[in-house]
């Protein structure tokens, strides 16, 4: 009976543990695609906004704004995180933008600087063309051309033809689901679970 009891206990703690590792991120990719429910109009202003918790107006954003609103909705700010790990560690960040300290309005809200942070938080994930290995609650970056770079999360959603997953991003025409995964060239992969 005690070795009964004990199995059933094992079995149950690495169930609960099995479960706890992938919910987050099943969670995280559900909760992305009520975003689309969302009217929001592409809006690339800079914004004066409150910290911690800040958020531009809600009618209003770019692709960064859907990863933000989206980890905000996990219990993640990526406002403070990013603004934390970039007044501690400035000098490993772009200097695209030429500023000489951080600026916490802006910082979360540029794709560059939120690779340069999942990456520093080991969320780095291999880039490639399977699309496999792109899973739900992953983040992927893009480059569209030029130094425009694009950012957008991975859903449980599939393509019509079953292949890929579709992607919730905000590239000019709202908060929107679509199949756009190798639409772009790829230049990040992250699975970052706060």
């Amino acid at each position: 009976m005690v070795r009964a009891i004990s199995a059933i206990v094992f079995f149950w703690a690495v169930t609960s543990t099995a479960v706890a590792q992938t919910s987050f991120y099943d969670r995280f990719a559900d909760s992305t695609i009520t975003l689309t429910r969302q009217q929001v109009r592409y809006d690339p202003t800079y914004f004066r906004i409150d910290y911690p918790n800040g958020d531009v107006p809600a009618d209003r954003g770019v692709c960064t704004d859907v990863v933000i609103r989206a980890y905000r909705k996990m219990g993640i700010d990526l406002q403070r995180l990013v603004h934390e790990d970039m007044r501690a560690n400035f000098a490993r960040y772009p200097k695209k933008w030429g500023l000489k300290s951080t600026d916490r309005n802006i910082d979360h809200r540029r794709v560059p600087n939120l690779m340069t942070f999942f990456s520093r938080k080991g969320a780095e994930k291999p880039v490639t063309t399977n699309p496999t290995d792109f899973l739900p609650g992953d983040i992927v970056c893009w480059n569209l051309g030029g130094a425009t770079t694009h950012i957008g999360i991975v859903v449980k959603k599939k393509s019509s033809d079953g292949q890929r997953h579709l992607i919730v991003h905000n590239i000019g025409g709202g908060q929107v689901m679509e199949d756009c995964l190798f639409s772009y060239k790829i230049i990040g992969h992250y699975r970052y679970g706060g």
